[in-house]
């Protein structure tokens, strides 16, 4: 009798083990899925970078996240005349001066609500939006012996020289000559505080410390070819939106982001560093 017992509970026990071992099969196989962290299951792509204090428009960008294959801003125009991609390190500043244009006009051409934020890989435009043109309206019947009204076709401003004249925004002696590849500009000899001048009447389309390697900078813009700009400055002397004439003080030289104190001087024919001695006056 204690033997039958003995049988059964064991017959039991095999039924049992057999049934954990049917359960577990069923499981599915594989890797378990990875939870979705980012809320609503979208990444935001545009990258906030940090902006150095006094900047208007600074900040390097960063790599955006891609999610679902979406298209980055101006995707569509990319590689066109007028539009430029935006590369890892890139301000609005930079861009600005590299194609000769106010940062402030690049904003507005592309919509940017927050001119710090932008990707890399972002398509901008560059140069001013052509105007359409207009067709004239065709004349009526009753119209039709009379001259047809003429309708003014819009044209985009085309750059041009505009017979500049500029002058030597300091009188110092010159440290380091123009070179394209190392030096964009003149580098002139002074003491902290001495007065940077204006080379030519213009506009301030930027002042402030937002571009790395040039300080405290002032660029002003002259016409639809021309920028000029003066970094390494101690004190700003102009805002933004201002007009300047030439030989106006716009700064003080001073040292910040350099080794000593000197005045860094570019000539940008339209955003290309031209040599400055070629437009320069000869000294007496």
């Amino acid at each position: 009798m204690n033997l039958n017992r003995g049988r059964l509970a064991l017959t039991a026990l095999c039924c049992v083990a057999l049934s954990v071992l049917v359960a577990c099969g069923s499981k599915p196989r594989g890797p378990v899925p990875v939870e979705d962290r980012v809320a609503g299951g979208n990444a935001a792509r545009q990258t906030k970078a940090a902006t150095p204090q006094g900047s208007a428009v600074g900040g390097a960008v960063s790599s955006p996240i891609s999610m679902g294959g979406a298209s980055l801003p101006g995707a569509e125009n990319a590689g066109k005349p007028g539009y430029y991609s935006v590369r890892p390190g890139d301000t609005l500043t930079k861009i600005a001066l590299d194609h000769g244009q106010a940062w402030r006009d690049i904003a507005k051409w592309n919509g940017l609500d927050n001119p710090n934020v932008i990707e890399v890989d972002q398509v901008l435009r560059v140069a001013p939006p052509e105007l359409k043109v207009v067709a004239a309206p065709k004349p009526s019947a009753a119209q039709s012996q009379q001259t047809a009204p003429s309708v003014a076709q819009a044209s985009p401003t085309a750059a041009t020289d505009g017979g500049m004249a500029f002058a030597w925004p300091h009188p110092g002696q010159v440290l380091a000559g123009f070179d394209e590849a190392k030096n964009k500009g003149l580098d002139f000899a002074g003491k902290a505080g001495d007065p940077v001048l204006a080379a030519a009447d213009g506009k301030v389309v930027y002042a402030g410390s937002g571009l790395r390697g040039y300080g405290n900078l002032v660029i002003l813009k002259h016409n639809n070819t021309y920028l000029t700009a003066y970094a390494h400055n101690q004190s700003l002397l102009v805002k933004e939106d201002q007009s300047v004439v030439k030989g106006q003080r716009i700064a003080e030289m001073g040292s910040t982001d350099a080794d000593r104190v000197k005045l860094h001087f570019e000539i940008r024919k339209q955003g290309k560093p031209v040599d400055p001695s070629k437009y320069l006056p000869s000294r007496p």
